[in-house]
Order: C-alpha cells, then sequence, then structure tokens
C-alpha cells in the first residue's frame, strides 16, 4: 500500500507523522513537497482551503503516478469543527460522505447546490468497508464531513448547515478538494478529523486545537493497521 495522507497544515502533518516509527524525510515533487515515511506512507501539508488541497494534492498523485509508483489511497487529515452533541471537542470523525457543502447558488427559495443547477457533483463517498473498519479500530463517529470555504462563525450558519446536511459530524476547509484530486486519478480516499472546537459562535478560547491533534497522533497510530490490511480492489460496498 502506497497512502499519500494530506493535511492543511504543517503542525497536521507532523502531527501524523508523531503515530508512525522511523524518520522522515523530504521528497521534492513537481508542485508538493511531502514528507516520506518507512511503510509507505508520504506525508503532505496540502494548504488551507479546497482549492490549493485539490492543487497540491492532484500534483502528489501526478507525479507519483509518472514516477511508476502511484498511491493506493489517499487520506485528507487535520482538525475541524465538529456539530455538538455529536461531535464533542477532542473527539474523531470519519466521514462516510465528503460534501462541499457551500459549492452552489444562494435563490430566493434558499441554497442550491451546483447538482442541482446541472452540473459537477458536492459529495464523494469512501469505501465502506474502509470507513466502518476505520471507525472501529479509531473509535471515531462516522457521518458526513462538510467542507466549507468559509468557517462557520455564527449560531444562524451552524443551524442552517444543520438543516441542510443533517448527518453533518464536523466541517473543515480540504476534504472535498482532496477527494476531487483523488478521483480524477482514480484513487479511493478516507477523511480523519479530530475536534478542535464547536461549529457556531467563533470563540477562539474555547478552542481546544493542542487535544486535537494529540487525538488526531492516536487515531492514526490505530487506523495505521487498518490501512495496511485494506485490499483497495475489494467492492466498495
Amino acid at each position: 500500500m502506497r497512502v499519500l495522507v494530506a493535511t492543511a497544515v504543517p503542525a497536521e502533518r507532523d502531527a501524523v507523522a508523531h503515530a508512525f516509527p522511523g524518520t522522515a524525510r523530504e521528497v521534492r515533487l513537481p508542485g508538493a513537497v511531502p514528507l516520506r515515511l518507512p511503510g509507505g506512507y508520504d506525508l503532505l501539508a496540502a494548504g488551507v482551503g479546497p482549492a490549493l488541497a485539490a492543487a497540491s494534492t492532484a500534483a502528489a498523485l501526478t507525479a507519483a503516478a509518472l514516477e511508476g509508483a502511484p498511491y493506493d489511497l489517499v487520506v485528507s487529515a487535520g482538525i475541524a469543527g465538529g456539530f455538538a452533541p455529536r461531535a464533542p471537542v477532542g473527539s474523531l470523525v470519519v466521514a462516510d460522505e465528503i460534501t462541499a457543502a457551500d459549492l452552489g447558488a444562494e435563490t430566493a427559495e434558499g441554497f442550491l447546490p451546483v447538482t442541482e443547477l446541472g452540473f459537477g457533483t458536492v459529495t464523494h463517498r469512501p469505501p465502506k468497508p474502509l470507513v466502518r473498519e476505520a471507525a472501529s479500530a479509531t473509535g471515531a463517529r462516522s457521518g458526513t464531513v462538510l467542507t466549507v470555504s468559509t468557517v462557520t462563525g455564527t449560531a444562524a450558519r451552524a443551524a442552517a448547515l444543520r438543516t441542510r446536511h443533517p448527518r453533518a459530524l464536523a466541517e473543515a476547509m480540504e476534504g472535498f478538494g482532496v477527494a476531487e484530486a483523488a478521483a480524477a486519478h482514480g484513487v479511493p480516499v478516507l477523511e480523519l478529523r479530530a475536534v478542535s472546537n464547536p461549529v457556531g459562535p467563533r470563540d477562539r478560547a474555547a478552542w481546544r486545537i493542542g487535544d486535537a491533534l494529540t487525538a488526531l497522533t492516536a487515531g492514526f497510530g490505530k487506523l495505521a493497521p487498518v490501512l495496511e490490511s485494506w485490499n483497495p480492489h475489494e467492492p466498495p460496498h
């Protein structure tokens, strides 16, 4: 198995790296500089937001394919806001749906996703067996993880997202972009998030970024054996 783990920022990448033994080394690829770990893992700080995450992930996927050593799986990972009470601070969530929450159009009748405008996609679905095994191994809840371009900072926005996406557990800014890049290369995707703050009114004092990064490290320590034993060619359902 060759696995590309895409995070937003180096702190998240390093939290994932701490779950693995051995020393990471930088690998300079066109458009991407992942850390390579023994065992087939490349860890990439892909950037903040869906566009940069998609571009960086696509660059790494392309470079690996051109080297003749393509990735078997892409994992979007990092911290996230959680929808209380289902995803409290410090908990882990694994996406069974990776959904772009704000890709569409505002109308007088409300928000329309881009699919209802007649084009595009708004949701990617990771392989169900892998989601089940990842959730079981890590203790994570499984559900929808939203990708947003603007982080929620009000109760009204949080309520609107809950209404549109009743299965949502968390929101972050990169998963859908990573999933789009993976889909373009025909590579399955997974998303694992550690909750650092509740989705809603922006209150920096309530954020627990250190605790979330610690949870991310612990989660990947439990997830790694699942990834290493998973067969990417098994039926997705």
